[in-house]
């Protein structure tokens, strides 16, 4: 009893716990609960991916915590073919899901007493976690030059943005790096939304060279194939940037076990090598977000941000977040409060268009209803 309630005092509560209420409100409806809380992946696995995973199961021995060459070869090359980053392999790490990283970073770095981490205001509550882990001090902050004499080693970005779907522009993310590097501060930026830009907008890695000038020194970027390649399943993610940065964290990743499955190292390789099945899963969620936007919209939610992503950031003049999240569950839907993310989301909702399209279809249809 004594370690839970240590471990309760250390870090808050699981924000999505304190839904389920709301949940048992949704799941009571007659057509059964929409859920629209939680991106995660509905679609099947590609082919392709399965195959490599099965091909490669046959694996006894300890697999490389730098990953194959193989892999490391398809991640330069998809960073390059995909966002005009030139990246060598050799500054590529496999990570066990990118969760895993936003988690233990600040403690695979060394940090802890005394130092100041800075994550987005809104942001994806792991970031917030990983910094109470490792002992240092959050500072949830969109402005850098207003930090004070804070002892800032590590500065989080996240474009596209969870829960916002915000992109930061070239010249955002140029200063930004400017900012660290006068003070010896490491970037990481979060960009497993990158590839999920919609109409004109496009997405820049912090490792292209308009932001960085061609150099990655100080620079970290986080990748996801959950979304892209629906393998959340798979735990698979990698990291890229500076060649020193990537030699320390692979060291002590050595020590402590942090191995991607070889299997899953396969599959891997198979879903960068592969663009087609990534563009088929783009049009699923682009019409998927068109449905439930114009649905949200006709039931009087306005939309902010959202232009890159899985999400929606919605607001409604009538509600709080938690009044939308009340009077969406007693129509059989479920969506995630914008005060999970910070306490500026407090008068929004993120609504998630990873479900299937029959749930989809049927969330717009009780919105649309609403409406009337």
């Amino acid at each position: 009893m004594a370690d839970r309630r240590r471990v309760a005092n250390r870090l808050p509560t699981f924000p999505w716990d304190r839904l389920t209420a709301y949940k048992e409100t949704a799941a009571a409806h007659p057509d059964g609960i929409v859920d629209f809380s939680v991106g995660t992946p509905v679609d099947p696995v590609p082919e392709k991916v399965r195959a490599a995973l099965a091909n490669a199961a046959d694996a006894p021995g300890y697999p490389a915590t730098h990953g194959t060459a193989a892999l490391r070869a398809s991640i330069a090359d998809w960073l390059s073919r995909r966002h005009g980053v030139a990246v060598d392999p050799a500054a590529t790490l496999p990570l066990v899901g990118s969760k895993e990283l936003v988690a233990w970073l600040p403690t695979l770095l060394g940090l802890g007493q005394g130092d100041t981490v800075v994550y987005p205001e809104l942001a994806y509550p792991t970031y917030d976690i990983g910094i109470r882990i490792a002992g240092a001090a959050p500072v949830a902050s969109d402005g850098l030059t207003a930090l004070g004499p804070a002892r800032v080693r590590l500065v989080w970005l996240n474009s596209p943005a969870n829960p916002t779907g915000r992109v930061l522009g070239v010249d955002h993310l140029r200063k930004v790096v400017e900012w660290a590097r006068e003070r010896d501060v490491i970037v990481a930026s979060d960009e497993c939304y990158l590839d999920l830009g919609w109409g004109d907008t496009r997405p820049v890695s912090i490792l292209h060279p308009d932001v960085c000038g061609g150099s990655h020194e100080g620079l970290l970027a986080v990748h996801s194939l959950s979304k892209r390649s629906n393998l959340a399943g798979y735990r698979a993610a990698f990291l890229a940037g500076d060649p020193a940065l990537v030699e320390e964290l692979l060291a002590v990743r050595k020590h402590a076990g942090m191995i991607v499955p070889a299997p899953v190292q396969a599959a891997m390789g198979a879903a960068l090598d592969d663009d087609a099945h990534a563009r088929e899963q783009k049009e699923r969620y682009r019409a998927r977000r068109a449905r439930l936007r114009t649905a949200l919209e006709s039931a009087g939610w306005a939309i902010t941000h959202s232009e890159a992503g899985l999400y929606l950031w919605a607001s409604h003049p009538d509600h709080d977040a938690w009044g939308s999240v009340a009077a969406l569950a007693e129509q059989g839907i479920l969506v995630a409060p914008g005060d999970f993310y910070g306490p500026s989301g407090d008068r929004h909702i993120r609504v998630a268009f990873t479900a299937t399209d029959e749930r989809v279809a049927m969330g717009a249809k009780r919105l649309e209803a609403l409406a009337r």
